[in-house]
């Protein structure tokens, strides 16, 4: 199940953001050196949307997707699943949460700064790469998503 995330939602979404940020050892050392990078923050940004996903009756929450909206793009800020739960299709669904929401608000596009490691992921639910780009903590990939 696919909902919004309330206030009452931040510590599970933090506790999933930084162990899905570690899960990848090609990651961990970097931001273990800057531990202000595993910090969720809510933008303030009146288009900030965040969505949650859960995995069983109890509404335990095991992923979320985090979005903004300028002019007719959508920003995918946040894509993160917990790690006991990666490979199960939920990041798929979230994505899919975010397309639905993204042509119901007229968008034409959506566009996420994404980690290399996670291109195959994007390019296999319709993005493609627009560019490289620079991160805090090395290259990344701008990519777009037409809707």
């Amino acid at each position: 199940m696919i909902r919004d995330a309330t206030p009452a939602d931040f510590v599970a979404l933090q506790s999933i953001f930084e162990r899905a940020s570690l899960s990848n050892a090609a990651d961990r050392s970097a931001l273990l050196d800057h531990p202000a990078a595993l910090i969720f923050a809510w933008p303030d940004d009146p288009t900030f949307r965040c969505r949650a996903a859960t995995a069983d009756a109890g509404g335990n929450l095991v992923g979320f997707a985090t979005t903004t909206r300028a002019d007719q793009v959508v920003e995918l800020v946040d894509l993160f699943v917990d790690p006991e739960y990666m490979r199960k299709g939920i990041a798929r669904s979230l994505l899919d949460d975010v397309v639905v929401h993204a042509r119901a608000t007229g968008a034409r596009r959506i566009e996420v700064d994404g980690n290399p490691h996670a291109q195959p992921f994007y390019e296999a639910v319709g993005f493609v790469v627009e560019s490289m780009v620079v991160t805090d903590f090395g290259p990344g990939l701008r990519l777009r998503r037409p809707l």
